[in-house]
């Protein structure tokens, strides 16, 4: 690993978790790095600090952009996911920040308090580091930290739950929704279930979020007979929770993150739109 892999491992993640889009986070990254090569370096006390600076900056404008591109967005709008490499020892691979419903949680928040709160909390930054980053005083911080935190417990996801038992409704699911079993995909959704799927108007999907067993079964035992006999489903880490790849001829053309209880399917969130998936590359599993 090359003495700059750290500085840019640590901005990707600051930037893909302040945009939710990995290329826009990854033309940040490549502009700020560029910037900092060609920078006389005589009066930068931290580099570290300068490009986290420059970056949560150029995240920060970028988040307005894309809010407003957001706004003609054809159905419900998901982040890009992560999708975790194959192999058991990746299995428990998990990271809470990269969920979907952390995600979208996120977005509820003004860009400056998405800021505050991420280098506040995932990346460990003061609250004077934070006013230097963001050009506010230190108690313009604390309050910027503290909105986000009291938005984000308002509406904080369920708990997770065991990964092997959050896999095995997974699997479930699988099963009851591919043997078309009405029975035993009702017995395995929560009444209370959500399914968003996010085609952004390339392909075909629900265009705005679905709610309750009866629905929710109603719509997947409509697509079932419209899949592929070749399809596969594969199970993988999809944006930190267990869910499922739908692969087609080689090629991911659905990337679901399934937020479980202990016993049911609690929410699904289904990215479909192949401007988010053409990125990923199926490995194989041996």
């Amino acid at each position: 690993m090359s003495s700059a892999e750290p500085h840019l491992s640590r901005l990707r993640a600051l930037a893909y978790r302040m945009l939710g889009v990995h290329a826009d986070a990854e033309d940040i990254v490549q502009d700020v790095w560029a910037r900092w090569i060609a920078l006389p370096r005589g009066d930068v006390e931290s580099p570290l600090g300068w490009l986290i600076t420059a970056t949560t900056r150029a995240c920060i404008d970028r988040l307005r952009q894309l809010r407003r591109e957001r706004d003609a967005y054809v159905g419900p709008w998901l982040p890009e996911p992560e999708i975790a490499a194959a192999g058991p020892e990746r299995s428990l691979e998990i990271a809470d920040d990269l969920s979907v419903a952390f995600l979208l949680m996120l977005e509820r928040l003004s860009p400056e308090e998405r800021a505050a709160f991420l280098l506040h909390a995932a990346f460990d930054q003061g609250h004077a580091q934070i006013a230097a980053v963001l050009g506010k005083s230190e108690a313009s911080v604390r309050q910027l930290v503290h909105r986000a935190k009291s938005h984000l417990e308002s509406e904080r996801p369920r708990p997770n739950v065991d990964r092997t038992r959050a896999q095995a409704v997974v699997q479930q699911f699988l099963e009851a929704w591919q043997s078309r079993d009405r029975a035993r995909l009702l017995d395995v959704l929560r009444a209370d279930v959500t399914y968003t799927s996010d085609g952004g108007g390339r392909v075909a999907a629900a265009t705005r979020v679905l709610s309750g067993a009866a629905r929710v079964s109603r719509f997947l035992e409509g697509i079932y007979p419209k899949l592929p006999a070749d399809e596969q489903r594969i199970h993988r880490i999809v944006a930190g929770a267990p869910g499922y790849l739908r692969v087609r001829q080689g090629r991911i053309v659905a990337a679901v993150a399934v937020e479980t209880d202990a016993d049911r399917v609690a929410a699904m969130y289904a990215v479909l739109n192949p401007d988010k998936l053409r990125s990923y590359r199926l490995e194989p599993t041996s």
